[in-house]
């Protein structure tokens, strides 16, 4: 039967595992290891679990961490290589298709293949009641399970695409609530008040697709991946300059960086994610979506002597100034100009 009961989000598991409350941990895609508050914490409670399977299409560091009996890894195949082509949803309500790229690496299956073969395998004597053997007949099923997905059913072509909901959602002021009215809801504000001496740590992204791809200077802005963007007058004040190297401490952590002078708020401070994890606190997640507040309370401290005042940090770039190749960002131009 279909389990009736809600299931543990992405802390929460980390936090059963840590307990000793998990005998098996499936990771279908993901890297805890990098996505969550407190990496070594995760570590520790990936470790604590006895057998971890871990299901992807590459090799992650999480992969790496000893269990305290087994870890096994399947090798999936990427999404367009999926058995019979597969579909993905994107963040405008587009389902598309994307037909099978016919190749075979190594043992590699198809992500669906793989659940499919394990749950025959659990209950054999049940496993002709699965069905969904091909990538249509599911595609099929989903049409009819899942109404907002009608139309998938009919997909076979590259370009192939529904969109659910229609063009508008809630189109002529109609809500799909009992009353057809939408409704606001209450959220509690956060506290905006911050010790003397301490600044807000936020983590972004720029560009950055996940943990895994991204490049080494953000082009959005230049900053490379351990800079620390900071408002020009709060480095004036700790007479930091572009490339100074410092250190981002709390009770969680201690993160090290290089500041990066940029149009941000006074106080505020951004780090790149999931670099910026060590100092963020786990626990602190929304109500709603248990999603982890990757935001800070940090001190600033020096790690070595200020560098010596250079062009790029007083006035325009100057153009005798040539690309480090040991990692100085003093060659970096102020936020936003290009050399």
């Amino acid at each position: 039967p279909v389990p009736d009961w809600v299931g543990l989000t992405a802390t929460e598991m980390v936090e059963s595992a840590a307990r000793g409350d998990l005998d098996l941990l499936y990771c279908l895609g993901g890297n805890f290891l990098r996505t969550l508050p407190e990496p070594e914490y995760v570590r520790e409670a990936l470790a604590n679990v006895p057998l971890r399977v871990h299901q992807d299409i590459i090799l992650t560091d999480q992969m790496f961490i000893p269990a305290r009996e087994a870890v096994l890894l399947l090798p999936a195949k990427t999404r367009y290589e999926q058995d019979g082509g597969g579909i993905e949803t994107s963040t405008e309500r587009r389902v598309m298709f994307s037909p099978e790229v016919p190749r075979q690496l190594g043992e590699a299956k198809a992500e669906w293949k793989i659940l499919r073969d394990i749950a025959a395998a659990v209950h054999p004597e049940r496993a002709h009641l699965l069905g969904c053997e091909t990538g249509q007949q599911i595609r099929e099923e989903i049409a009819q399970v899942v109404p907002y997905y009608d139309g998938v059913q009919h997909f076979r072509e590259t370009g192939d695409a529904i969109q659910y909901g229609g063009r508008h959602l809630c189109e002529d002021g109609k809500f799909p609530t009992p009353d057809g009215r939408g409704h606001f809801r209450v959220v509690d504000l956060p506290e905006l008040q911050r010790p003397a001496g301490t600044f807000h740590v936020s983590t972004r992204r720029g560009k950055q697709f996940n943990t895994l791809i991204y490049a080494e200077v953000d082009p959005l802005n230049g900053a490379a991946r351990d800079a620390v963007l900071m408002n020009p007058e709060d480095a004036a004040g700790l007479h930091l300059r572009t490339g100074d190297r410092i250190a981002l401490v709390n009770d969680v952590g201690r993160y090290e960086g290089r500041a990066f002078l940029a149009p941000i708020a006074p106080g505020n401070l951004q780090i790149h994610w999931p670099e910026g994890n060590v100092i963020i606190q786990r626990g602190v997640i929304d109500k709603i979506g248990g999603v982890p507040d990757y935001n800070a309370l940090v001190r600033i401290e020096r790690c070595q002597p200020a560098a010596e005042p250079h062009a790029s940090t007083i006035g325009a770039p100057a153009a005798d100034q040539p690309a480090s190749s040991n990692g100085d960002m003093s060659h970096v131009p102020p936020f936003g100009e290009k050399e």
